[in-house]
């Protein structure tokens, strides 16, 4: 099997979700961050650390930097950065739930990029594409046993446990050749958002995530939470605009999120920018709400992290009982899915949540779906809803092409 080495210069052709475009042809990597979450220090306050090292105003994100795009050789652009879903519950003193089944994958990773002279002809993509090939897909459970979680999960709620818990099951394959072409494709499926490839030795992450986790512009915060899903044609949109349950699943992230800003927010500034506005992500139509507020003073980035990590839209409510039962019910950890992903720099922070999103290490392919469990849950819809969310990515992995 083939041997994945990080990017330096020929990372560029697979730039980072968030990575200025303009900037992208002129960009090396300068520094890199990673570790596990089960290490000695807290994820939120390394990164927060990390990044103002190299100059980033991360201590407090009221006061924004710039970023003049003619900035010279030798300046700081921004950085790539991922957090998993176990170093988000880490963040947040919470079970980071079973080990992953891509441990070569860090749990954090921060690559800072800076300007370098212009190249002519741009950056050569070394990558081949005639040498991929996948193997068949081996799940971590069998439909029973996923559909033998949600009862679990509905059991939970009705013993008053929690209100909603995400569950997320995974499948993996072998491959050979070079994973990053086909981890570019997937980026590019419609409506990636944060469409992007992050790699290192031995690993790499490809995200088609079409879910805002956390931005940050001119002061205020946003987060954009995705719950219902429903095939992309007629009767599917009306189904899902129809439907009382995935409205009230829907609603009730939506307030979770609502008092997650809350913790970073002044006071009175907390909105609902926009409500289950239904939204196309491949072939598949979900409904997408937009919560946002006014930073406070002083908020800097580990204060943000702990605010929204893990995601709620792929935990549940509340929150820590939510984490406390995915770790009990999922058969092994969510790995690089769930977690956050994008980018972080002077002017501006934007993190894709990693759903729809791919692991590779030096043999195998991993990926992971699943949805939101509430009291109004079937288990067989739920079961075949993970599918049809994972499906895209598989088949573009595979080569094909799923609908525009």
């Amino acid at each position: 099997m083939r041997q994945i080495e990080p990017y330096v210069v020929e990372a560029l052709p697979f730039a980072p979700p968030g990575a200025p475009a303009s900037c992208v042809p002129r960009l090396v990597e300068h520094d890199r961050l990673q570790c596990r979450a089960d290490g000695p220090d807290d994820p939120a306050t390394l990164l927060e650390e990390f990044l103002a090292g190299h100059g980033l105003p991360v201590r407090d994100l009221t006061r924004p930097g710039t970023h003049p795009p003619d900035a010279p050789a030798g300046t700081v652009c921004g950085a790539a950065v991922f957090v998993s879903a176990a170093a988000g519950a880490r963040m947040v003193g919470a079970a980071t739930g079973p080990a992953s089944p891509a441990p070569a994958v860090p749990d954090l990773v921060a690559v800072v990029y800076r300007h370098d002279d212009p190249t002519p002809n741009g950056r050569p993509d070394r990558t081949r594409t005639d040498d991929w090939a996948l193997g068949p897909w081996t799940e971590s459970w069998t439909p029973e046993q996923h559909a033998d979680a949600v009862h679990q999960a509905r059991e939970a709620i009705a013993a008053g446990d929690i209100y909603q818990v995400n569950v997320v099951g995974h499948g993996c394959a072998e491959y050979t050749g070079d994973p990053r072409p086909a981890l570019r494709r997937l980026a590019r499926l419609p409506g990636a958002r944060y469409g992007g490839v992050l790699t290192g030795d031995g690993w790499a992450i490809g995200c088609a995530s079409p879910e805002t986790l956390v931005e940050v512009t001119d002061g205020r915060v946003y987060t954009r939470p995705i719950k219902g899903t429903r095939p992309a044609t007629g009767p599917g949109r009306r189904e899902l605009l129809e439907s009382a349950k995935e409205r009230a699943e829907h609603v009730m992230i939506v307030d979770l999120e609502r008092n997650d800003l809350a913790r970073i927010a002044r006071t009175g500034t907390v909105r609902v920018d926009e409500l289950y506005a239904i939204r196309r992500w491949s072939d598949l139509w979900q409904a997408e709400s937009t919560v946002s507020a006014v930073l406070a003073d002083g908020h800097g980035l580990a204060d943000l992290l702990r605010a929204v990590c893990p995601g709620g839209s792929v935990t549940g409510a509340p929150k820590l009982s939510a984490l406390a039962r995915i770790a009990a019910l999922e058969p092994v950890g969510r790995g690089a899915s769930m977690g956050g992903l994008g980018w972080i720099g002077p002017d501006r922070l934007d993190l894709g949540l990693t759903i729809r999103t791919v692991a590779a290490d030096t043999d195998r392919v991993h990926v992971w779906a699943g949805g939101g469990i509430t009291w109004g849950s079937d288990p067989a819809a739920e079961v075949a809803e993970a599918a049809a969310k994972a499906r895209p990515v598989r088949a573009t992995l595979a080569g094909h092409h799923p609908p525009r």
